[in-house]
């Protein structure tokens, strides 16, 4: 009886001790999905585009689609590659996430700098194949899971380089959470956006109560100003985030300036308002990181424009976009 008490007691030790270590990896996950908040942001703004002019009936197995896509990129492409460069290459680290960032910046800048001076528009007739709805609906989802694959790719290694030094058991535990919460966050929200506009029509047109139809009317003249208001928070997410990864990059490399300078002015700015020091020091490094971010993103599109992207363009046989 006495043994069988023991086991017991070596049992509940061991499920303490798992209990202990899955709830570590879930802080630890949320942790590192919270760092990544600019892609995930940008990534919920951007989706939702790729649903646009598709009959109600197919936004939701789209948005399926492109979800089961993006935990493919995460789980069986990036997961795996996270955790060899961990392993064998950690020094790397650093400068893929500045590059992220660095792209993170590029596209937030490109974005203001397409609201200022918005490109001409020409429209192209759509050829047979184009035209047919199938091929159409399987371009839109095979576009959208490759511009995926890029935000997954700076999501994992902004989360990969958050969580503290572990087993590799533990960094793939924490990275698999990561991804699929992440997914499921973003796909979920993208699922309910496309979707709002359908309820609201819903309400206004069959609700029985006034206020209900009311409502409606309101969800369905509202989501075009949440849509503008979700892709300009993401774009600042973008910019401040990208800025804010590249600032801390220099300061492993030895450039500290810029990031000494920043929190030199928080520190100044949270002292003259003791009251909510924490929120004016959290606002004013925001601020300058993404100062810097919007002037390192801008400094970058003349490169991409004129040297990076015809260089892809003429390796890979494809016409430089213009």
């Amino acid at each position: 009886m006495s043994g069988l008490l023991a086991l017991l007691d070596d049992v509940a030790t061991i499920a303490k001790v798992a209990a202990a270590s899955l709830d570590d990896v879930a802080g630890q996950a949320a942790k590192a999905g919270a760092k990544a908040a600019g892609a995930v942001i940008d990534d919920a703004a951007v989706t939702p585009k790729y649903v646009h002019g598709f009959p109600a009936a197919r936004e939701l197995p789209i948005v399926g689609k492109i979800a089961i896509g993006s935990i493919r990129n995460k789980l069986l492409l990036l997961l795996p590659a996270a955790l060899i460069l961990s392993a064998f290459a950690p020094w790397a680290i650093t400068p893929l996430l500045m590059i992220g960032g660095g792209y993170l910046c590029f596209e937030g800048a490109e974005k203001v700098h397409h609201l200022l001076f918005p490109p001409a528009h020409h429209d192209d007739p759509l050829d047979e194949a184009v035209a047919d709805a199938v091929h159409l609906e399987a371009e839109k989802v095979a576009g959208a899971i490759k511009t995926d694959f890029i935000l997954s790719a700076e999501i994992m290694t902004i989360a990969l380089a958050a969580i503290p030094e572990s087993g590799v058991v533990t960094e793939a535990a924490i990275l698999a959470l990561v991804g699929v919460g992440i997914t499921v966050l973003v796909y979920g929200g993208v699922a309910l956006i496309v979707k709002a506009d359908d309820l609201g029509l819903h309400l206004a047109t069959e609700g029985r109560l006034a206020s209900t139809r009311a409502a409606g009317r309101g969800l369905v003249r509202g989501m075009p100003v949440f849509m503008k208001l979700l892709s300009a928070v993401g774009t600042a997410a973008m910019i401040w985030v990208g800025g804010s990864i590249v600032i801390h990059g220099l300061e492993g490399f030895g450039l500290a300036g810029p990031g000494h300078w920043i929190a030199h002015v928080a520190e100044l700015a949270a002292g003259a308002v003791p009251g909510a020091a924490g929120a004016v020091r959290w606002a004013v490094t925001a601020l300058f990181d993404g100062i810097f971010g919007l002037a390192l993103g801008l400094a970058l599109i003349p490169l991409a424009t004129r040297v990076i992207g015809p260089a892809i363009a003429s390796l890979t046989g494809t016409r430089a976009a213009g």
